[in-house]
């Protein structure tokens, strides 16, 4: 589903700020691949998202996502394959305008657009059927601001949105990340329902290492630009937290506990 070859990215090339984010990294996912991915403060994660989406192009390697090559194409050209969910719970929705005409955009992703109405009969009734789905009362404020709404309730609304369309990746940007441990327990448990229920091929990023080894079928660490370890399947649902721990140690050479964000 997915495939990415060598790519790398530096940014402020020439300069005393030079900084290598990605180097040559290489990953493959195959259709329904649920993946995690763990790593320390620049070791590349959030770039390696930005560059499958499009949000900057990369300097050598090639990216491919169900058979269309990415590489040249700039992120609104992406928009119609890829669903994604930012950390910062303002992200991805339009606070001024209503629940269900955000909704509508989301369902247009990609598409074309016209003089007709932005919210159908059809659609109202469609967008309230999968708000019953996230169990938090949302079908009953189809017409409030988005804004309005807490940061928990948007996550799961920027959420079902990415879905909506059922993209071929859903990349998932630490998006538990700003939200108090009972809420992002629950939008991490909508997360793996969405997941599962639509069989979507999966990225997503977390300074969790409990979540990391909880969720999905497949791990991968990152550092310095590079994957370091891809572990999957009962390798995985066996792992403990100080395995993780240790094995980053023995990999990258120094030790994990110097970077207090990865054991929160």
């Amino acid at each position: 589903m997915l495939d990415i070859r060598e790519i790398s990215k530096t940014f402020n090339p020439g300069t005393v700020n030079e900084k290598r984010a990605l180097n040559k990294l290489s990953l493959h996912l195959d259709p329904g691949d649920f993946v995690t991915v763990i790593g320390g403060n620049g070791a590349g994660k959030s770039t390696m998202l930005n560059a499958i989406a499009g949000v900057w192009p990369v300097d050598e390697g090639r990216i491919e996502l169900d058979g269309h090559d990415l590489t040249p194409l700039p992120e609104h050209k992406r928009a119609f394959l890829i669903g994604r969910v930012f950390q910062d719970p303002m992200m991805g929705t339009a606070p001024n305008m209503q629940l269900e005409e955000n909704l509508a955009l989301a369902k247009r992703r990609g598409q074309k657009r016209g003089l007709s109405w932005g919210v159908t009969r059809d659609e109202r009734e469609e967008y309230r059927e999968r708000l019953k789905t996230l169990g938090l009362g949302l079908e009953d404020r189809m017409t409030a601001r988005v804004g309005l709404l807490s940061g928990g309730q948007r996550q799961a609304v920027t959420l079902l949105m990415a879905s909506l369309r059922e993209p071929k990746l859903l990349l998932l940007d630490e998006h538990t990340a700003a939200l108090d441990p009972a809420t992002a327990a629950k939008v991490l448990e909508l997360s793996d329902k969405i997941v599962s229920e639509h069989n979507l091929t999966t990225l997503m990023i977390t300074h969790n290492m409990t979540d990391a080894i909880q969720h999905g079928n497949r791990l991968i660490m990152m550092n310095e630009g590079q994957i370091i370890l891809d572990v999957r399947g009962e390798e995985k649902k066996h792992l403990t937290r100080r395995e993780l721990i240790d094995k980053f140690a023995a990999l990258a050479g120094t030790p994990m506990e110097t970077d207090s964000v990865l054991l929160s």
